[in-house]
């Protein structure tokens, strides 16, 4: 079958299952069947542009999301690759693009050669995403069975919900990093003391 299919698959099953909804309420709120559904899950299926907007519409998605690949790949964009675009003022290199919103954090990392840092630091929540893009010096990073050598102007993208590192490999490295985390819309309501609230 088509590696699109694949990517649905994959997409439908971990929207769903972060959401805690079962195959059942999945095609209570699509309208579609629960055979459709599993053939979906499966990678088996092929499902049509109006199926993928009510699948969409029930995950609380954009269709666009479900042929999106999603926290998982490495994506690295090196310094001879970037495009730059001029405005009136300024010029910009777009370095990569995700869909969602929530949680976003932005810091500027330094490292140092031989000093004293995790080796590995322990996965963040699922969905998290590292985007780093090197402004000087020479980085190893990423999840640990991927990792990827970087150079100042070299900018990647990994998922954070595994176990990575950051390695100093010159004598100093500054890079601008931004951390995403999708905000995900809660189905089931907070229990309190054994009560649902109202609204």
């Amino acid at each position: 079958m088509p590696r699109e299919n694949d990517l649905v698959a994959r997409n439908v099953r971990r929207f769903r299952l972060e959401r805690g909804m079962s195959l059942g309420e999945l095609a209570r709120r699509s309208g579609l069947s629960k055979q459709t559904l599993s053939k979906i899950e499966q990678g088996a299926g092929n499902p049509t542009v109006e199926t993928l907007a009510l699948l969409g519409s029930a995950l609380d998605v954009p269709a666009r999301r479900l042929l999106t690949e999603w926290g998982t790949p490495v994506y690295v964009q090196r310094h001879d690759e970037g495009e730059w675009s001029d405005g009136a003022h300024w010029s910009e290199r777009p370095l990569d693009e995700t869909y969602g919103s929530g949680y976003v954090r932005t810091l500027v990392l330094r490292l140092e050669r031989g000093a004293n840092a995790p080796e590995t630091i322990a996965p963040h929540a699922a969905g998290t995403l590292h985007h780093l893009y090197v402004i000087t010096g020479k980085l190893r990073t990423g999840p640990l069975n991927e990792p990827v050598d970087l150079s100042a102007g070299d900018f990647v993208r990994f998922p954070g919900d595994v176990p990575h590192h950051h390695v100093c490999l010159s004598d100093r490295v500054v890079a601008h990093m931004v951390t995403t985390l999708p905000q995900l819309r809660r189905f089931r309501p907070i229990v309190t003391n054994g009560l649902a609230p109202s609204g």
